[in-house]
């Protein structure tokens, strides 16, 4: 995959930005999220064009008519990149590509080179490589089109390969010596995981929507100097630090990569072995940005995404970050019952983090006791 932005070209990407609108409610932070994701890749955004459909354009996802306005504002703007906020098919971003005379990326491969720019552990970047190649393999045909005649000339004439033939074979090798790499991290992984269980350690996991603020909780809470950044996707790599929690004991808490909407399910599959962290743990601490208007949302997405790796029956606790945005003071909500429904806390304050570590030390104690949660998960009001 070609980055926006490499170590040879030092200026930022002029890219202009189509949206289509499909009569979603939540379209303009939809627009919003996918023009923060293209700056984080190194794009300057000269200009965003709107399409409104009532489904997609089988030939150019947005229309024949829409083509020409792109080409206008991007001639305009003296364009070097079109930026897709949706998923293309390899037919429809050819088709694109050869009408604008410009290269078109769709959200899934903005996605992937956001990932590949920010994974720092050997493990991730491994990850990141395998989904980036099993994207790629559906779109040969359109990169090696030039090339799809027999080879030729002396010691190489007879039937041979194809280029796109040869391409395929080659990526497939690569694919299954990434997975095999991926499955001997795993078995380690799951060596630790063993040696903690028989240890009586108990594992909490944070999970949430990208930028809710989970690894500046992770360092609040372990005294760790996770990389935290305000912006998407600053953390990609399984971080674990073991802490003592004054009723719950030894605990180990692990930062997870955050989740957004229409996550590409290569990078799902790819990650999987990370996230199997999540799938193990005892707790999930779903850390949600209070502050966003799209809340709601957001917290539907990490369910969705915690029922595609098999976490969705994992006990979880809601935990309201920035809540200092809203003016709230860090608080444990807890029904009639008792039970504890969510906590409210400032993680870049450091506020609430007591009443954190309460809740955690209740889970243990109740899942010890009866081995019944300590809380329920509730949506917010």
């Amino acid at each position: 995959m070609i980055p926006l932005n490499n170590q040879a070209n030092q200026h930022a990407v002029r890219a202009l930005v189509v949206g289509v609108d499909f009569g979603e409610p939540d379209f303009d932070a939809r627009c919003e999220e996918f023009e923060m994701l293209a700056q984080g890749a190194g794009a300057d955004i000269v200009d965003t064009i709107i399409a409104r459909r009532a489904r997609p354009d089988a030939a150019y996802f947005v229309g024949s008519g829409k083509v020409e306005e792109i080409a206008l504002a991007a001639a305009a703007h003296q364009a070097e990149l079109i930026l897709v906020d949706h998923a293309l098919s390899p037919a429809q971003q050819r088709n694109l590509e050869r009408s604008l005379k410009l290269r078109v990326v769709d959200r899934v491969s903005l996605i992937l080179d956001i990932f590949a720019l920010r994974a720092r552990s050997h493990e991730g970047k491994l990850q990141v490589e395998l989904a980036q190649l099993q994207h790629l393999v559906t779109r040969l045909t359109r990169m090696w089109s030039h090339l799809e005649r027999q080879r030729g000339g002396i010691g190489m004439r007879g039937p041979g390969e194809s280029q796109l033939e040869m391409d395929r074979r080659m990526i497939g090798d690569k694919v299954r010596l990434l997975r095999e790499r991926l499955a001997k991290l795993e078995r380690q992984r799951q060596t630790q995981r063993r040696a903690r269980a028989r240890g009586g350690v108990m594992s909490v996991s944070l999970v949430g929507y990208t930028n809710a603020g989970k690894s500046t909780l992770f360092n609040a809470l372990t005294r760790a100097d996770a990389y935290a950044a305000d912006q998407l996707f600053a953390t990609l790599d399984t971080t674990t630090r073991r802490i003592w929690i004054e009723g719950a004991g030894s605990v180990t808490v692990s930062d997870t990569v955050g989740f957004i909407r229409d996550l590409p399910h290569t990078l799902v599959a790819a990650f999987r072995a990370t996230l199997e962290e999540t799938v193990h743990a005892d707790l999930l601490l779903h850390v949600v940005d209070a502050a966003s208007p799209q809340r709601d949302e957001q917290i539907a997405e990490v369910d969705k995404v915690l029922a595609e790796i098999g976490a969705a029956d994992v006990p979880r606790l809601l935990v309201f970050n920035k809540a200092d945005r809203l003016g709230l003071e860090p608080q444990v909500q807890r029904d009639a019952h008792g039970t504890i429904t969510r906590v409210f806390v400032s993680a870049l304050e450091r506020a609430g983090l007591d009443g954190l570590r309460q809740a955690i030390a209740d889970f243990c104690r109740n899942k010890s006791e009866n081995d019944a949660p300590a809380f329920q998960t509730v949506q917010p009001e």
